[in-house]
């Protein structure tokens, strides 16, 4: 081979490999950096299918829906077998696909039933360099080194009657893990030592608001807390059945509250222009969001809601704001875009299919998902516009995730890394 022809070769091979490698960007939380959809990602794929852009597809054994979160070359899920008997944590190596770590977490001797639509793997990991955090509800919660997939500290105390499952998710705050557990019999708030496991501070929801409630479902909630700089200053945002709350997340004191007395929040809150918006729960078809005014101390259910949307409210996928227009997805496919600050509907259009995962805002576009396996992208703006309509084998409950120029798509039985070849 000539010198000229040994360069050209050597240049393509070491573009194609490059174009595999992932991007610095982390995806930690199962909503991305910001822990509300958006990623900064440009070049991500347009179109993809079982047979184009499909980087790799590996099998994920027995069964979970939590999404994919991923911080250098690791992407890590949890898994379970069906009846809950063992609780797993997987690592994939980005780049090739290969499983680097599947890992038994827990054995839980008495697993709780769940509801049929849900799994024993539901709530997604939270992971930052050398760990990763697992959590299974009352069933277990955990920390493993991303290294050697060792368990550094395990928790199994965290207890209450989840009913139908667990779902919400830990997340970070500097050296704290926080999680939320909400059942029939007690809700609260908990945070850890990241490195220990170790109580720092258990803030309990107020009983008086669960007093003669039936049925028992209506004292539950599946929602995922999130912190967001309010006037320079973080707050830790939780949402549960009958009223959201305010707190500093140091220490776990509350500083406002809006009552709602709706049950079984799932969709996760959003925020900007001074307002949350927050989804309060209620029947799924009867759902009720509301935007409150940030900036609020003590009971301010009478002073600080903006707006109210009562028709089509997500129950489960969480919205994306991008600039002034909240986008939002009920379960049944209806896409509505609003006005963030008047609540003003711009536009609705009806989608084929069921809906759970949440919508993902990045390179200019919305990714939708199905639980049917599409993939709708529409391009952001005062009118609707499909830009694509891609599609997967199986079921897609889980939400995606961004990786370099990669999405990562977990259907019930495969994790993907699609990318524009």
């Amino acid at each position: 081979m000539k010198l000229n022809e040994t360069f050209l070769l050597s240049t393509i091979l070491i573009a194609f490999f490059a174009s595999l490698a992932p991007a610095s960007a982390n995806w930690p939380d199962w909503r991305g950096p910001t822990g509300e959809g958006h990623s900064e990602a440009t070049g991500l794929p347009l179109h993809w299918s079982e047979t184009q852009n499909i980087v790799w597809k590996t099998s994920i054994h027995d069964l979970g829906y939590s999404s994919p979160v991923v911080w250098d070359n690791q992407v890590w899920i949890t898994t379970a077998t069906k009846k809950g008997e063992t609780l797993y944590a997987v690592c994939v190596d980005l780049t090739s696909g290969r499983i680097i770590h599947d890992v038994e977490v827990f054995h839980p001797e008495r697993p709780q039933r769940i509801h049929r639509n849900n799994s024993y793997a539901t709530p997604s990991a939270v992971v930052e360099k050398g760990s990763v955090y697992v959590h299974y509800g009352s069933h277990g919660t955990a920390c493993l080194d991303t290294k050697t997939g060792e368990v550094v500290w395990r928790r199994d105390d965290l207890n209450c009657n989840h009913l139908q499952g667990p779902v919400s998710s830990p997340i970070l705050y500097e050296d704290l893990l926080i999680l939320s557990l909400e059942g029939t019999d007690v809700q609260f708030v908990v945070a850890l030592d990241k490195k220990t496991g170790k109580n720092v501070w258990r803030y309990d929801r107020p009983r008086e608001l669960y007093e003669n409630i039936e049925p028992l479902y209506l004292l539950k909630s599946y929602h995922t807390p999130l912190v967001v700089e309010v006037n320079g200053t973080p707050q830790l945002i939780n949402n549960g059945a009958m009223l959201v709350t305010g707190h500093e997340p140091r220490t776990g004191k509350e500083l406002w509250r809006v009552l709602y007395r709706d049950d079984n929040p799932i969709s996760r809150i959003v925020s900007g222009h001074g307002l949350f918006f927050i989804n309060s729960g209620g029947s799924p078809g009867a759902t009720h969001l509301l935007a409150v005014r940030q900036g609020g101390v003590g009971d301010v259910t009478e002073s600080h809601v903006v707006w109210k949307m009562t028709k089509d409210v997500p129950h489960e996928s969480s919205p994306v704001l991008v600039g002034d227009l909240l986008y939002l997805l009920s379960d049944r496919g209806v896409l509505i875009c609003k006005q963030a600050t008047t609540g003003n509907t711009v536009w609705s259009e009806r989608l084929e299919g069921q809906y759970g995962a949440s919508l993902l805002y990045a390179d200019n576009r919305i990714y939708i998902s199905s639980k049917q396996g599409k993939t709708i992208v529409i391009e952001p703006g005062l009118t609707f516009r499909v830009l694509a309509v891609n599609e997967l084998d199986g079921f897609l409950g889980a939400s995606p995730a961004v990786a370099g120029k990669s999405l990562l798509l977990r259907t019930k039985t495969h994790l993907y890394r699609v990318q524009s070849k």
